[in-house]
């Protein structure tokens, strides 16, 4: 479609003189931003998946993917509950819990926190925490030995084989009111998962310890589903549904943590349409520039149509110019959005390094490291949302030359 002529005569009006020299700087201005835009827009992207990737795949590795309740306050045939499910497809594992709050005394400090108690087979099998472990041992989550958060060991100030009192608000009746349970309870592990949330306010405590201590006898709260696909789980939800009637409670995930769910998926589009505007105000520079160039050009493009030059030609020659500068922003603002987001850790640690300021608080944004996740399909998305752009701001330049009069314009010539 495009000859040689018009490649020669478009690429020629790109390197503009120095007559030419406001003309140049729009053009560059108007590469500049359509780089900008699409880098900036494929760094938010990668880090807003890599944020929502890294806070569901924490989320999913510390709670069940299902999670069954009673109507009552506690689950006391759990065992048989256990034994009709386990069988249903799709189900991998079912672990029975207790989670309940509690009140966290050290050395003159008091803070709550949520105590979550498992078996100790089931606290070795989350591989979130197992696998997390800073200090002291799976193994010793046993008896009346706990696990609690690198964060929350740091604010009280204590290790592993330190001694840590709980309080429960579930108190035991007297003559002279309600009287709190205490208890004693040695730190058996120190994990670190990278979660704020997790590491600064959860206690982890064996089933059988937490029993005694919430005066529950052999009763749980809940039993915790995993399943072979967390994101498509419906199929086994109707299933467990059917099979336990509607003296039970199944709720997924998705439900216990719609806040989370949805503020991520509003913010993703927002952020995707606001950061859209950089890569249309850049298009818009397109336009402008084109307009003066071919209004500065319109001795040559009627020199060029009395010389023979059909309407066509004249349109793809300013197509081109625009087209380039669009193609050229957009490639450069890939490769500089692919190369920031791969690294985008290491440029963190280094603006956070020369500012001497905390750039990515774990306690406002639940993680330790800032995460990014590049889905090609979405960077596809980016360049061909890029390219369209820029190549809708030439039509209507291009056709303004295309339909100039070469007698009109060299009347006055």
């Amino acid at each position: 479609m495009l000859g040689l002529f018009e490649r020669i005569v478009a690429f020629r009006y790109l390197r503009a003189r120095r007559a030419e020299g406001f003309i140049s700087v729009i053009s560059w201005f108007s590469l500049l931003g359509i780089a900008l835009g699409v880098a900036t827009l494929i760094i938010v992207m990668a880090v807003m998946n890599g944020f929502r990737a890294e806070l569901f795949n924490r989320i999913l590795g510390l709670n069940g993917h299902l999670n069954v309740f009673s109507e009552t306050a506690t689950f006391t045939d759990w065992p048989l509950v256990l034994a009709q499910l386990k069988d249903i497809d799709g189900v991998v594992a079912i672990n029975p819990s207790i989670e309940g709050q509690a009140l966290i005394s050290q050395r003159g400090q008091a803070t709550g926190v949520l105590v979550r108690a498992l078996r100790p087979q089931d606290f070795a099998a989350k591989k979130t925490i197992a696998d997390k472990i800073v200090s002291g041992r799976v193994e010793n989550f046993v008896d009346e030995n706990v696990a609690i958060g690198q964060r929350l060991a740091q604010r009280l100030g204590v290790r592993v084989g330190d001694e840590i009192t709980l309080v429960s608000p579930t108190g035991k009746a007297t003559a002279f009111g309600t009287m709190p349970r205490l208890r004693a309870y040695r730190i058996g592990a120190i994990y670190d998962v990278g979660m704020y949330e997790y590491d600064n306010g959860f206690v982890f405590m064996p089933l059988a310890a937490a029993q005694g201590f919430f005066n529950m006898g052999e009763s749980v709260t809940s039993l915790e589903i995993f399943t072979n696909n967390p994101h498509r789980m419906t199929a086994v939800m109707e299933k467990i549904s059917a099979q336990l009637g509607a003296e039970r409670r199944v709720m997924n995930w998705q439900h216990m943590h719609a806040s989370f769910v949805n503020a991520l998926q509003v913010e993703r589009n927002v952020m995707f349409l606001i950061l859209t505007l950089i890569i249309l105000v850049a298009a818009f520079n397109i336009i402008s520039g084109l307009m003066m160039l071919v209004k500065d050009k319109t001795r040559d493009i009627a020199i060029l149509r009395t010389m023979g030059a059909e309407r066509g030609q004249i349109l793809r020659i300013f197509m081109l110019s625009g087209a380039t500068i669009g193609v050229v922003g957009t490639v450069l603002g890939s490769v500089l959005g692919l190369v920031f987001a791969m690294n985008i850790e290491a440029v963190r640690q280094f603006f956070q390094a020369l500012l001497g300021t905390d750039l990515f608080s774990a306690e406002i944004y639940f993680l330790s490291q800032l995460p990014a996740r590049i889905e090609w399909s979405e960077v596809i998305q980016v360049i061909l949302m890029a390219l369209s752009l820029s190549l809708l701001a030439t039509v209507y330049p291009a056709w303004r030359a295309a339909r100039l009069d070469p007698v009109e314009a060299l009347r006055y010539e």
